[in-house]
């Protein structure tokens, strides 16, 4: 089956791990459409906006992209391109898989987890207020005639509205992807002893739609609070299956899990909402080795593989995945981040020779 696809290789050395990974993908299903399209801060130069109107409306009309790691030029006004791609196209939720991969050293070696992550709501939404700006001083003073908080002048104040429904939806993704990827348990992390109208309304949301044995199937539940879930998951990750995580928790754990098996140059990541899905490695665009073939594309290659499992194809899937698992137990390829000195293309090759054989 044909599939459209648009194609954003990203800034730095995104353009030669998406060139890697559209290699192999094209080796693992031969029928992708690909639809070029920039973000970042090459597109600022040649379309005048981070993120062009035309690269939005290109995957509004393929409905699944994969993106390069992209540069958020550093300066005020500028906003993240990934943090505006999950707004503009409402990707709620974010998927990042952390398993231990053959060949690669790690304290954890039975670690297989996802975290799910809402995408939208808390204090990534971006609801703040500058310390000494009007704003934030009607803020105080609206602050202290509703209920008495007294919030400091030389405050900067960020607000963090979770609500009844953007948890629901996590909540049932969470539960949905569970049944469908064969995962046995969610654990939902939370700090609602602390911010009981926020966190507790996360915890409580999830606890109902618990209750509900038709999105929950036979998945385990468990929730823990976020202090004790970190501590745990330096411990003992292979504990855990789906954690299902508030916006800022989720990002800062999804971190953490990278680092347990191997880093970010290993994680594939998935933004997915209910019309699109966005597929993209989760480590940054590195431009000091741009352009000098040391970027390992596992992480892109992996989000690939990802992104053929969203499509349907997942047979195709499973050979991307098993190829690369295959080269790294192998051990000759490797980029120098994994201790080797082969370069991107040479990885991209090695992987692709595998689905060959």
């Amino acid at each position: 089956m044909a599939h459209r696809v648009t194609l954003i290789p990203g800034d730095g050395i995104g353009p030669e791990v998406s060139a890697a990974t559209r290699l192999v993908l094209d080796a693992a299903h031969g029928d992708i459409e690909w639809v070029d399209a920039v973000a970042g801060a090459g597109a600022l130069d040649s379309h005048g906006a981070l993120l062009p109107e035309e690269t939005l409306q290109a995957v509004r009309d393929c409905r699944v992209a994969l993106k390069g790691p992209i540069t958020t030029p550093v300066g005020r006004g500028f906003r993240s391109i990934n943090v505006a791609l999950r707004q503009e196209l409402d990707l709620f939720a974010s998927v990042r898989p952390a398993r231990a991969l053959p060949g690669v050293p790690i304290r954890h070696p039975a670690t297989d987890l996802v975290v799910v992550r809402e995408n939208t709501e808390d204090l990534y939404q971006g609801i703040e207020f500058e310390r000494g700006s009007p704003q934030a001083a009607a803020l105080r003073e609206e602050l202290h005639r509703l209920a008495g908080f007294d919030v400091r002048e030389d405050a900067g104040i960020t607000l963090k509205p979770i609500s009844v429904a953007g948890t629901r939806r996590i909540v049932r993704f969470a539960f949905e992807y569970a049944r469908a990827n064969g995962r046995r348990k969610v654990t939902l992390g939370h700090k609602s002893n602390v911010m009981r109208y926020s966190d507790g309304l996360f915890l409580k949301t999830f606890l109902d739609i618990a209750r509900d044995p038709l999105i929950r199937g036979e998945v385990e539940i468990e929730e823990i609070q976020i202090d004790h879930l970190s501590m745990r998951l330096a411990w003992e990750p292979e504990a855990f299956d789906v954690l299902l995580l508030p916006n800022l928790y989720g990002d800062i754990l999804s971190d953490l899990c990278a680092g347990l098996v191997g880093g970010l140059g290993l994680i594939p990541g998935a933004n997915i909402g209910w019309e699109y899905a966005v597929f993209e490695p989760v480590h940054g665009s590195a431009p000091d080795i741009a352009g000098k073939g040391l970027a390992n594309p596992i992480a892109m290659i992996l989000s690939g593989a990802m992104m053929l499992r969203h499509l349907g194809e997942r047979s195709a899937a499973t050979r991307v995945e098993r190829a690369v698992d295959a080269m790294l137990a192998e051990g000759s390829v490797r980029t120098p981040d994994l201790g080797g000195s082969s370069t991107t293309d040479q990885v991209a090759a090695s992987v692709r020779s595998r689905l060959a054989g």
